[in-house]
């Protein structure tokens, strides 16, 4: 489960230009109704140029546009072409599993929007919110984000889901047992680390940033349901403030999902793609056709509801592992999961122990210990990455992804961790589940095409750009990465207009 989303000025966007010489007729004097003149012109160019500096989606993203919701688009399904569009949602975040561990993104809801900061997850589909009623969701989190609860009296354009909907009725896969006329749909979601949130759905505007050229972005928005959540559990005490978002933006496969959404009501293609930087944070979160680089793929997993892929072969060097032929008939559990939700990553007992002790046998005399009771760990002052092998997964349609050490290993303080986990250990039903996250996933360019049913990635520095299609011109667009920074949370518009005003005033002074 992850997501994110920063603060970004476009180039020229504000700033206030006051004085400037005199001409050879200027008059020295000048009146009080003018300077107040130059003043409120100057501050109202400066709200009116900070404003349209709009922010977006990172995993830090962002949205923002016009006034056009979903359903009204559904009303011109005829001229679907024309409204496709790519979106770039800029990211915030690392995987580290000794950091945040989590990519999250910005997005603006409501109308007049405010900026709610959320995980991204592709191991989920419902989007959810902190809501006024959670009395203990915490205030400040992830490196200081100031957190923000939803309340549908701020926003002009929030609705209440009802229980008769058809969001409500393919969300909870049918009708209530009792539903009242206009009771509001409820949801709870559990996750895997024994956490959970509960509430009802409500429908309101999101704002996010679509590609119009080369790295540059036009605003734009749609409707799109989602929980505001009134109560939160953690399977482990208080949540932690330095992992605490604002809520999770679901990019999972069901037709409820963000993607899902935006894509049922035309507004763009259901296929997205991430770069997840893990060397600098941040990265790359671009809905729409990725032209370049070319990814190979291999088909997703029918009747999964996550991103299950059928994984073939593990090879730890040049050894290759014996797996047995009914690995995932096992448990129920096909494939592998593919999913930016989850830190770490989970291989079934039958698959974890012979990986590691192959991986650890070309150095065997490190000396093992577990820190912070869960992670085993080793020294090592020389590179892991040419101390220990690269393993290579193999999957359906003769695609692979190589790990390298520095990806399957990470550091705590003076020792390096182990980023597999025996998913064996943690409970009886995830058995035989595999699960690959964000710290496998990170540098590469991972491409997840639902209109045709399969995914793909390919080794990629997440620092540089990818290129996407225009659908509507079949132009190609370039899109760059992003990092949205606990500086970028600061409110910028409020000192830079005291600024205007306070130059404004002395210029005015100087010419009486």
């Amino acid at each position: 489960m992850i997501i994110s989303n920063t603060f970004h000025l476009r180039a020229g966007g504000t700033g206030c230009a006051v004085g400037g010489g005199r001409g050879r007729d200027s008059p020295i004097i000048i009146s009080l109704s003018r300077a107040i003149l130059i003043i409120a012109t100057i501050v109202f160019i400066t709200i009116s140029s900070t404003v349209s500096s709009s922010a977006i989606f990172s995993l830090k993203f962002r949205y923002a546009g016009t006034n056009r919701s979903l359903n009204s688009l559904k009303l011109h399904d005829t001229n679907r072409l024309q409204m496709l569009s790519n979106v770039d949602l800029p990211l915030g975040g690392n995987g580290r599993p000794d950091s945040s561990g989590l990519y999250y993104a910005k997005m603006g809801i409501g109308t007049p929007p405010k900026n709610f900061y959320m995980q991204v997850d592709t191991g989920s589909d419902i989007t959810w919110v902190n809501c006024i009623e959670c009395t203990e969701c915490p205030k400040r989190g992830y490196h200081g984000i100031e957190l923000t609860l939803y309340d549908p009296k701020d926003s002009s354009t929030a609705q209440n889901v009802s229980c008769d909907e058809p969001f409500c009725l393919d969300v909870n896969g049918g009708p209530f047992q009792v539903c009242r006329a206009n009771e509001s749909c409820s949801f709870a979601e559990f996750y895997g680390d024994g956490s959970s949130s509960t509430g009802y759905f409500m429908e309101d505007i999101v704002h996010y940033d679509q590609v119009s050229g080369d790295l540059q972005t036009t605003t734009a928005n749609g409707s799109i349901s989602f929980g505001c959540s009134a109560g939160q559990y953690v399977d482990r005490g208080s949540p932690n403030a330095d992992e605490a978002l604002d809520g999770i933006l679901g990019f999972g496969k069901s037709n409820s999902s963000v993607i899902g959404q935006l894509a049922s009501s035309g507004q763009v293609k259901k296929m997205f793609a991430h770069c997840l930087d893990g060397v600098n944070g941040g990265g790359i979160f671009a809905i729409g056709t990725v032209v370049k680089p070319r990814v190979n793929t291999t088909p997703l997993m029918q009747n999964e509801p996550h991103y299950n892929v059928n994984m073939t072969g593990v090879k730890v060097g040049n050894y290759t592992l014996n797996l047995p032929l009914n690995l995932y008939e096992l448990g129920g559990k096909k494939g592998a999961i593919i999913d930016i939700g989850t830190t770490l990553a989970y291989l079934p007992e039958i698959i974890y122990e012979p990986l590691v002790i192959q991986i650890l046998s070309r150095q065997p005399n490190v000396k093992l210990v577990t820190v912070q009771d869960l992670y085993t760990c080793f020294k090592y002052s020389e590179s892991v990455d040419d101390g220990f092998p690269p393993v290579t997964f193999y999957f359906g349609g003769e695609l692979s992804m190589t790990v390298y050490p520095n990806q399957y290993f990470f550091p705590v303080d003076d020792f390096w961790c182990i980023g597999w986990q025996n998913s064996g250990r943690l409970s009886r039903d995830k058995k035989n589940l595999t699960l690959l996250g964000d710290l496998m996933l990170s540098n590469k360019l991972v491409v997840y095409d639902l209109e045709n049913m399969v995914i793909g990635w390919t080794d990629y520095n997440c620092s540089t750009n990818i290129q996407v299609k225009d659908e509507q011109t079949g132009t190609v667009h370039l899109v760059g990465p992003h990092f949205i920074s606990s500086a970028s949370i600061v409110d910028i518009q409020t000192p830079l207009i005291m600024l205007c005003i306070s130059l404004a005033l002395l210029f005015a002074s100087s010419l009486v």
